[in-house]
């Protein structure tokens, strides 16, 4: 096991101004409490310390009756980048909503298209979000800031960031756009312009380190649970029928477990983190088969990768190694097995994942997302920087950048969740 990176987060300097939220420093039921001074979230709970091993706990988000910026003088700027994802827009308003009717700044610069939005030869214009503004922005799927992948220089994007006089910049997006705020954060601090730079953490396959889970996550298997109880309906309106849903999950296969346990009748899931061979795989299928003559089978789009034979690995405008179609792939090769063995199959294959990304959150991820917007305000104006906020133990948390997005989060299979899928769907645990 690797150790655990040093938790200790950024603070630009001292805070002296006091907080102008309406909340109590009292220990009491009726008005909501500032954070205390020293109040960590651990691996296991959470106590009110400052001795404590910073590689063992995180600080605690929330609101300090301290702040660092005055917020009279203070201008922030948002941007999302990457995939599109259930619940941008509902971070989004809760970031403007607390900036300005919590703390009472009067600017807040939006960036259109991700941080190409941050570079003036791309020519974007920004846009001045107010309340009024993205009042209705969660009604709507996707980002209505826009969103982009791509690397863009990050020395003209703090120079942007100094001509607006921007102090605080929310960032939302995942492992990428993190990345890329890290390099910001670094920039600024060379310069020695004082930035605080605050992530919400975006990506639908939840796969950020010490982040227990990431917004638009519990929409996501909302979604493809739906996609796979009609996998079921066609599967068994067919003889030997074979319903096959390929879902998110370019690395870590969260979307795919959860949304199996959460339909309840796959009979085979398929995760990155268990590579599997053909005829085993086959072998699995052919038995489900003669015993209830239909099947639902569940793939991860990261799994099953080092079967197939391309052309030179493309990569994305982010970096990312472009994955090959599993679904399709697998889909031919059930038919094809099958058909030459002279027992056919009618397979119906369904790849609900841009439905899932544009659709709006949830009720739950809604509140999520307000929770994780207000969190990332109250970080900022208390001077934080070079952080995400994350929920562990279900407490929100201050999360350093270099801890995020260090090692990509992954599915233990020694573990209860993916024992679990396996109780359920009946599969051995490696077709090998």
């Amino acid at each position: 096991m690797e150790p655990t990176p040093n938790l200790n987060v950024e603070i630009l300097g001292e805070c002296k101004i006091p907080s102008p939220l309406a909340l109590s420093t009292a220990d009491n039921d009726l008005v909501p409490n500032f954070i205390v001074p020293g109040e960590r979230v651990f691996l296991h709970g959470k106590a009110v310390t400052d001795d404590v091993d910073l590689s063992l706990a995180f600080e605690a988000a929330g609101p300090r009756d301290r702040i660092y910026f005055d917020p009279r003088k203070t201008r922030a700027g948002i941007v999302t980048c990457g995939g599109l994802c259930p619940g941008i827009n509902n971070v989004i308003i809760a970031i403007v909503n607390e900036l300005v009717s919590g703390y009472g700044l009067k600017t807040v610069t939006g960036f259109r298209y991700g941080y190409a939005g941050m570079v003036a030869s791309e020519g974007y214009e920004t846009v001045a979000l107010t309340p009024e503004m993205v009042a209705d922005w969660n009604l709507k799927g996707g980002s209505m800031l826009g969103s982009s992948r791509g690397n863009q220089d990050t020395e003209e994007m703090v120079d942007a960031l100094e001509r607006l006089s921007i102090n605080v910049l929310f960032t939302i997006g995942g492992d990428g756009t993190q990345r890329g705020a890290m390099a910001i954060h670094e920039e600024a601090k060379r310069r020695g312009y004082r930035l605080a730079v605050v992530g919400v953490p975006k990506t639908i396959d939840n796969d950020i380190n010490f982040i227990t889970r990431t917004f638009g996550f519990e929409t996501a298997v909302s979604k493809a649970t739906e996609a796979i109880h009609a996998a079921l309906v066609e599967a068994q309106g067919a003889p030997r029928g074979v319903g096959l849903v390929r879902l998110m999950g370019r690395h870590s296969g969260y979307i795919a477990a959860h949304a199996s346990l959460a339909a309840g009748n796959v009979d085979c899931t398929l995760i990155p983190e268990v590579p599997f061979a053909l005829e085993p795989f086959f072998a699995h299928v052919d038995k489900v088969l003669k015993a209830k003559n239909h099947m639902v089978i569940v793939v991860a789009e990261g799994a099953g990768q080092e079967l197939m034979h391309g052309d030179a690995p493309q990569y994305d405008a982010s970096g990312n190694k472009k994955l090959l179609n599993v679904g399709t792939f697998l889909g031919d090769a059930i038919k094809s097995h099958f058909a030459a063995a002279g027992a056919p199959v009618n397979l119906k294959y369904i790849d609900p994942s841009y439905i899932i990304r544009a659709t709006p959150a949830s009720p739950a991820d809604a509140i999520f997302c307000r929770r994780l917007g207000q969190n990332a305000v109250h970080a900022a104006m208390a001077g934080r920087t070079g952080v995400v906020v994350g929920i562990w133990s279900d407490h929100f948390t201050h999360v350093p950048l270099t801890a995020a997005v260090g090692n990509r989060k992954v599915i233990d299979t020694d573990g209860h969740l993916w024992g679990s899928v396996l109780l359920m769907t009946g599969q051995p645990p490696v077709f090998s």
